[in-house]
Parts: structure tokens; C-alpha cells; sequence
């Protein structure tokens, strides 16, 4: 009978176990590949690498080139590239071609959307193993090319490619988010830009470009359109927001907080602005970039990815010569609610590898991410935006000082802006932070920005703004990305929903195990009692 016990209860554990490890964000912990001892040549490999550029010629060049000049490297190795202008169409493709087995071997992409990738499938690569290989890892011994190791990319953005203990990415470029004012407008108001930017000095200032004159023009520029602050990415803004006011947005578990009286308290805040006329979004009215151009925008807020578009020099444009207006552009971190703890998002794409039959053609792709991370492919790509290499070597190569050191002398390749604002990043990089990572985190992320337009539109259409619409406004918002269906909604009454089959699972087993000891228990019982009424 113990016998019999021990080998259920071992069962038991090991499943158990198993249960845990493939229930940790709805996925396998790692994939079933095992690195090659040697790279075999003597044989053919084409590989697909799904791309990003910002419909940016330059940057196209710049993945051709490296391709053409990995290729030499590795004769027996053909990269295909497709590009894409949007890092969300990457995603949806990547998640049709999931189901059909016809992934690419590299794409560009976010953590959030690796972490659905690897829900239930062996899909992506874990990179662990790959990183310290003596031969074939990180600044290894066959690797044709200087690759950089491992303590040669940026702590900071390492750590972001990992979810959970297991890394799955490698950090292609960064950038963060930067606040591009129009110095001019702020003056002629008769503001001075502080040191550092508060949320306040926005929505002061703001409130104060809506004054019109009497035939309907604007004060502040003479014109009939003026929207004072502009934001391109309203999910970004209220995970910041929320970050510096230190309150929930969501746990490293997957536990959503967002919907707590803090949110509410901040949307209050810009309905009240909305409403004065200071304040809208990309969604809604459209790019910043454009408005602050044309002398119809004060403060823009995006991406330092995207400074070649703001200003009035900029070398990229959406609107014509005619409409812009010539000011004094200033580059600064976003607002703060607190200037002495700042926060500010850390983003920019990552790298992952899917999982092939044949590790050959897996390794291939390993090497050819390797080589994006060469200081000559991060120099070039990072002197294109507002983005910083990712590797200590790169931002501290000769050639990546002297282009930061020629900021304004041209406004082609030595654009000010665009310099400033990788200088703005490189400047404030341990005070970045990113979000948690897991299966449905990116849907908290658009369930954030949602909230912000759901209120901005409700206010122009002249609804009311109220408890109780607020309280609508988070079950809509909570229904429409159906974050209510996780079971681990906090903030707000809801029903727990149907469990993960994982977790039905482990209950399942614990249950066994426990009818398991109590009938080992019961059984020893009845023995004594019978070997009893022999003695007897």
C-alpha cells in the first residue's frame, strides 16, 4: 500500500508541476530547441525577416545593406525581408500565420505581443541558452562578425525582452517619449518654459492658448484652428500618468488595477480640459506633428522615433510648405506630477525568433539577429529618428559621438530635434520604466487609451461626465478588450468567470491527491481494527 501511495503521490507531484510551469502566462516556458554544436554550411538556408521602418527610405536602406552584407558573411544563408509601416499589422499577421504554421523565422515586435505569441504553442524561441553559447552566443568564437556580449547591450533593455525568468527577444532600438513645444507660442503667451515640465505648466498654459479674438481667430496665432496639446498615444499617456501618481495599473501576474479612483480623478481632468477646447488626440483630431507644424499646436507629445517630423525644419512632413509656420522648437522629457521622481516609458522594437523543424535554419536566424546588434546596422538605423542603440559599444562608438555632437548642423542627418531627442532618452534612461508583460497585456495597454478617448469624445459630443458615466466607461472598456473575462479584475465588482483549463487542472490534481492520502489513511484504519479482532 506504501508503495502503491508513494508512486501516486510522485504522480501527482509531477503533474502538478507541469501544470504550473505550463499555466505561467498561458504558455510553454520554453521551446523545444536544442542549438547545434556546428553550423553546417554545406547546405542552404532562406529565412524571412518580417521588418519595420517608419515609412522612412533611409532605414530600408539600411536592412538591405545589412542583409547584402550578412549574406557575404554567410554565403549559404538568403534573407528575405518584408516590410511593414505598422508594428500592429506585424501582429495580426504573426497571429494568423501561428495558426497555420507559416510564421517567419524573425520579426520585429513589443513584449506584449510576444507574450500572446507564445500562449499555448511552441512558437518562439527562448533566447537563454543562445546568449552565453561559447560558440555561437553573443560575442562568441564562431561567429563571423564582432558581435557584442551579452553585458555589452543595455541592462535596462535586456531585462525588457524577458517575461517572466526566460528571455525571449533581443532589443533592436529604443526610444521613449518626448514633449516638442513651440517656444515661440509659449513666449508670446507670456509663459516661460521651467527646467522641468509639470502637468500643471501643460494644462495652464494650454487652457490659456484657447482665448479667442472677436472674429473668431485665435489669440495666440491668428488663426481659426488652435488645439493647445495634442497627444499621439493616449495608452502611453494614461500608463504614465498613472505610473507617476504611483497608482495601479497591473500587476506582474496579470492583475488588472487600472480601474481605480486615480483614473477616474485623471480623466475628470482632462474632460475638464477637453472641454476648454486645450486638449485632444491623434485619434481624434490627428499626428501632432502636423498642428505643432503649422503654428496650430503648442505642446506635442510622441515618440522620439518620431522626431523628424516635429518642427518647424523638420526633414519629414505630411503637410506643404505653404502651411508651415517658422518657431523655436524645444525638446523635453513629458510632464511630471512629480519633477524630483520622474517617469517615463521605455519602448521601441525587439527581435524574436520562431521556433523551425530544422535547428540549422534556426541558428541562421540567431545569427542574423546578432547582426542587427552591430555597431555599424545600430549607428545607421539610430541616426535615421530620435532612437538609441541598444548596445554600450554602439552609443559609445566613436562614430555614434561625433553624429551626436553635430546636432544642428544640417536639418537633414544632423536635424537638432531629432539629436536632442535621442539625447532627451540617453539622458534619462534609469528613469524609464515598462509595463508588465503577459498574455492580454496588450489589451490593458488599449483598454488604457481607450479610456482617454471614450472621455475626450464624450466631451465634444457634449455628454455628461459623471460618476455614473464613469462607472459605464469601465465596464464598457473592460467588456470591449475583455479584460472582465481574466477572473483578476481589481476595483470593481465582477464575477470571476470560468477558470483557466490549467488551473481547473491542478485542482483536479490536488483534489486526487488528497482523496489519495485520506484513502491510505482510512485503509490503515480498517487494517489495524481487523488485525485487532484477531489478536482478540
Amino acid at each position: 500500500m506504501k508503495r502503491i501511495l508513494s508512486a501516486v503521490l510522485a504522480a501527482v507531484f509531477l503533474c502538478s508541476v507541469m501544470t504550473v510551469f505550463t499555466s505561467c502566462h498561458g504558455s510553454r516556458l520554453a521551446a523545444d530547441f536544442t542549438l547545434p554544436q556546428e553550423f553546417d554550411t554545406s547546405k542552404n538556408y532562406e529565412i524571412t525577416f518580417w521588418a519595420k521602418n517608419d515609412t522612412n527610405k533611409t532605414q530600408v536602406k539600411i536592412y538591405r545593406k545589412a542583409v547584402a552584407d550578412f549574406e557575404a558573411l554567410y554565403p549559404n544563408v538568403k534573407v528575405n525581408i518584408r516590410l511593414y509601416t505598422d508594428y500592429g499589422k506585424i501582429y495580426n499577421d504573426v497571429i494568423t500565420n501561428i495558426s497555420t504554421g507559416t510564421t517567419p523565422n524573425i520579426c520585429i515586435t513589443y513584449p506584449d505581443h510576444i507574450a500572446t505569441y507564445i500562449s499555448g504553442a511552441n512558437t518562439v524561441v527562448p533566447l537563454d541558452g543562445l546568449l552565453t553559447d561559447e560558440k555561437f552566443g553573443l560575442g562568441g568564437s564562431e561567429v563571423r562578425f564582432s558581435s557584442p556580449s551579452k553585458d555589452e547591450i543595455v541592462s535596462e533593455y535586456l531585462s525588457e525582452c524577458y517575461l517572466g525568468t526566460q528571455c525571449y527577444a533581443l532589443p533592436f532600438m529604443r526610444s521613449t517619449e518626448a514633449c516638442y513645444i513651440n517656444k515661440t507660442l509659449v513666449e508670446k503667451l507670456g509663459y516661460k518654459i521651467p527646467e522641468k515640465l509639470t502637468w500643471d505648466f501643460i494644462w495652464e498654459v494650454s487652457d490659456a492658448a484657447t482665448e479667442k479674438t472677436a472674429d473668431g481667430t485665435y489669440k495666440v496665432n491668428g488663426q481659426k484652428v488652435m488645439i493647445p496639446f495634442v497627444y499621439k498615444s493616449t495608452d502611453n499617456m494614461m500608463i504614465q500618468m498613472l505610473r507617476q501618481k504611483g497608482a495601479g495599473y497591473s500587476t506582474d501576474e496579470g492583475e488588472v488595477l487600472i480601474f481605480n479612483d486615480t483614473t477616474k480623478d485623471l480623466l475628470y481632468t482632462i474632460a475638464d480640459h477637453v472641454g476648454k477646447g486645450a486638449f485632444s488626440t491623434f485619434s481624434i483630431s490627428g499626428y501632432p506633428g502636423n498642428y505643432l507644424n503649422a503654428g496650430q499646436c503648442i505642446f506635442a507629445i510622441d515618440s522620439t522615433a518620431g522626431a523628424t517630423w516635429m518642427g518647424s525644419h523638420a526633414p519629414l512632413m505630411d503637410i506643404s510648405e505653404d502651411k508651415v509656420v517658422d518657431f523655436e522648437t524645444v525638446v523635453m522629457p513629458i510632464p511630471q506630477f512629480d519633477t524630483e521622481n520622474p517617469q517615463m516609458i521605455s519602448q521601441g522594437p525587439s527581435v524574436c525568433i520562431f521556433n523551425k523543424s530544422n535547428p540549422q535554419e534556426v541558428l541562421a536566424s540567431w545569427l542574423f539577429v546578432q547582426y542587427l546588434l552591430t555597431d555599424g546596422v545600430q549607428t545607421a538605423y539610430a541616426r535615421t529618428e530620435g532612437y538609441v542603440p541598444v548596445t554600450l559599444t554602439a552609443q559609445g562608438s566613436e562614430e555614434y559621438r561625433d553624429y551626436l555632437s553635430r546636432a544642428g548642423q544640417d536639418n537633414d542627418e544632423y536635424y537638432d530635434v531629432k539629436i536632442k531627442a535621442s539625447r532627451l532618452l540617453i539622458d534619462n534612461i534609469k528613469n524609464t520604466f515598462v509595463t508588465p508583460v503577459y498574455n492580454g497585456s496588450a489589451s490593458l495597454r488599449n483598454a488604457a487609451g481607450q479610456l482617454i478617448e471614450n472621455v475626450a469624445k464624450s466631451i465634444r459630443r457634449k455628454e455628461t461626465v459623471d460618476e455614473e458615466y464613469m462607472q459605464n466607461l469601465y465596464k464598457e472598456v473592460s467588456a470591449l478588450y475583455r479584460l472582465d473575462q481574466t477572473g483578476i479584475i481589481s476595483g470593481g465588482e465582477k464575477p470571476l468567470g470560468k477558470l483557466p483549463a490549467a488551473s481547473v487542472a491542478l485542482i483536479c490534481v490536488i483534489a486526487a491527491a488528497w482523496v489519495c492520502i485520506a484513502g491510505f489513511y482510512i485503509g490503515n484504519i480498517i487494517k489495524k481494527r481487523k488485525e485487532e479482532k484477531r489478536a482478540g
